[in-house]
């Protein structure tokens, strides 16, 4: 069994290395980390039609590459990117855990389930990025995120890079096979966004870490321990891969 490591708006692959780090000292070896395209490592591929959809379709790619089951994992932003993937692909995974991850129903965007201070703040940045068709989000300040450590800003800033704005406001397609598979969910706390709420109301098990909300870069042996926790022992025997 496979762990896909799914991150979030702004990062690339590069973001899960301590959780992959950590998770490979627990015995779990069997890891998968796509970067989404337009992001990361991929920036290059990022357009005004990257969108929620696009990046649903990369990682129901990496499903169905996959030969076995998988525990499929986000953070923030791919909470919605795994649990449409989930719900198109609702066999090849065997549990889901959102990280700080949004989660909304059919019909739902990022923007729809942000509060309007989150939003607004987003297309002020997106304007003020100064292209004539306005189609992306520059990376928020580290702080934001929950990272103050010098060392670790440094890292992380090297890494972010602008997010395509299609991907904030196109709507999640859901059929409901995704509300039958296991899911658990990770909230940073203390946090000012509605991710507790949010497993709160789908009757998610909720574990909380302190950290902030990048908890793979500030909390990853904690991250790594939840992680562990729904990994069935299969899991721990396979191979390295990153996609």
């Amino acid at each position: 069994m496979a762990v896909v490591l799914v991150h979030g708006a702004w990062h690339g692959a590069r973001c899960w290395e301590r959780v992959e780090g950590a998770l490979a000292r627990r015995g779990v070896t069997d890891v998968v980390t796509p970067t989404l395209t337009g992001v990361g490592e991929r920036q290059a591929e990022a357009g005004p039609t990257v969108g929620l959809r696009t990046h649903v379709d990369d990682v129901v790619d990496v499903l169905d590459r996959l030969d076995r089951p998988a525990v499929l994992v986000g953070h923030s932003y791919a909470g919605l990117v795994v649990r449409e993937a989930a719900d198109r692909r609702p066999d090849a995974v065997s549990h889901l855990v959102l990280v700080d991850g949004w989660a909304g129903g059919d019909g739902a965007s990022l923007f729809d389930l942000a509060p309007i201070w989150m939003v607004d703040h987003l297309r002020r940045t997106a304007t003020a990025a100064g292209d004539h068709d306005v189609w992306r989000l520059p990376p928020p300040d580290p702080a934001l995120v929950g990272v103050d450590d010098p060392d670790d800003v440094r890292w992380l800033r090297g890494q972010l890079t602008d997010q395509p704005l299609a991907t904030f406001v196109e709507s999640t397609i859901l059929t409901g096979a995704v509300d039958r598979i296991p899911t658990s969910a990770v909230v940073a706390e203390p946090s000012l966004l509605p991710f507790r709420q949010m497993a709160e109301q789908a009757g998610w098990p909720i574990v909380a870490l302190q950290g902030g909300h990048d908890l793979m870069v500030t909390a990853p042996d904690a991250l790594a321990d939840v992680l562990t926790d729904v990994v069935p022992s299969v899991a721990r025997a396979g191979c390295s891969a990153s996609w």
